[in-house]
């Protein structure tokens, strides 16, 4: 490990405060005025619909993200984004690029990831 990833080292009991969820995609849309944001609604099961504003535009369409299957972080604190509340984050590999996370076998909206 190298020094700089020490400093950022984490508990299990800190990283067990994460509520991540499969959600699926229900609608996707821009966000009017914002270059990278699009808004998306999410069916996340027994959690209900949620919506996310997501900095993925400029590597996702919005009729491509329709029917997705994504990981979803649950318990994020609202943050309002142009306008848009958004109610967690939707997680992605990449600093280049936006590689969304998905299962590799189907699973239930709102089935919790460990």
């Amino acid at each position: 490990m190298t020094d700089e990833n020490q400093n950022n080292v984490i508990q299990y009991d800190d990283f067990a405060k994460l509520d991540l969820r499969i959600a699926k995609v229900l609608a996707a849309e821009a966000i009017e005025g914002a270059d990278k944001l699009l808004k998306l609604t999410l069916d996340v099961g027994e959690l209900g619909q949620r919506t996310v504003a997501s900095g993925i535009k400029q590597w996702y369409a919005p009729e491509e993200l329709v029917g997705k299957t994504v990981v979803y972080l649950a318990n994020l604190a609202p943050r309002n984004l142009r306008g848009v509340e958004s109610q967690g984050m939707i997680i992605a590999a990449g600093a280049e690029t936006a590689i969304l996370l998905t299962p590799e076998a189907e699973c239930e909206a709102g089935t919790v990831v460990r």
